[in-house]
Order: C-alpha cells, then structure tokens, then sequence
C-alpha cells in the first residue's frame, strides 16, 4: 500500500556551513536525525531534519510527516550529489575528539578552579561531572 504525502512547505539548500561537510561522500540519509513535532500555527505535524535546517514537510499525522522529511532529504542530497556540492555529514557519522574549548568569564573560572581544588579533582574532571549531570 502506497500512501500519498502532501507538498512539501520549505526546501531549500542549508546555508550554514561548517568543516563538517565532505565533497560527494557516500551518503544514506537513514544516518540523519529527523524530528517529528506538533505545529500549533499549521495545525498538523512538522518533519524536520537537523542537518538541512531550512527544510521542512507538514503532514496531517506523524508518520507521514517523517515519511514526507525522509522524502525530501533524500531529494536533496540526490540534487546536491549531481550538482557536485557539499552534502553535509551526519552527527552520527562525525568523529568527536571529545575535546571543545569553552570561554567563560574569569570570576567562573576562579570559583570553578577553587572548588575542584577543593575536591581534589582537575578543573577537567569537575566540568565534565557537572556537564554530565
């Protein structure tokens, strides 16, 4: 049985890049994280891909609007592919170094340091157990 989706309401290319996008990569769209909400203003369902923020695919229940997004992501990255651009590179497909640098104002940045000496612990391991809470 084959369900028919509605038009989609946004498509377009994702205008931020950053260097987590590759040249033609071998992509499936299944590594994408999609999300599925209420709209109060449209008054169904909204289908979202986190990694194409401008688009979008409204449907009147949620299957249908992760169908619909799935849809659409899959035609743009075909369309990206053929055109030879940038396809951005899903988060679970991403290498973390576990690393980040944070700045923080220096007044924290005493007050964190005195506390794990305090604790007899590494500004390090401090800001991470309170990161992981």
């Amino acid at each position: 049985m084959t369900t028919e989706l509605p038009s989609p309401t946004k498509w377009g290319k994702c205008s931020q890049q950053s260097t987590n996008w590759k040249e033609n990569p071998k992509i499936t769209i299944d590594h994408y994280t999609y999300r599925v909400t209420w709209s109060a203003e449209d008054e169904e369902f909204v289908g979202l891909v986190s990694h194409f923020p401008s688009l979008s695919w409204l449907a009147p229940g949620q299957v249908a609007a992760l169908l619909g997004i799935r849809s659409l992501t899959a035609d743009v990255v075909a369309d990206l592919q053929l055109s030879q651009e940038k396809i951005p590179v899903p988060l679970a497909d991403r290498v973390y170094s576990g690393e980040f640098k944070l700045r923080i104002p220096p007044e924290l940045n005493r007050s964190l340091a005195m506390q794990a000496a305090e604790e007899r612990v590494s500004l390090n391991r401090l800001v991470a157990a309170r990161l992981a809470r």
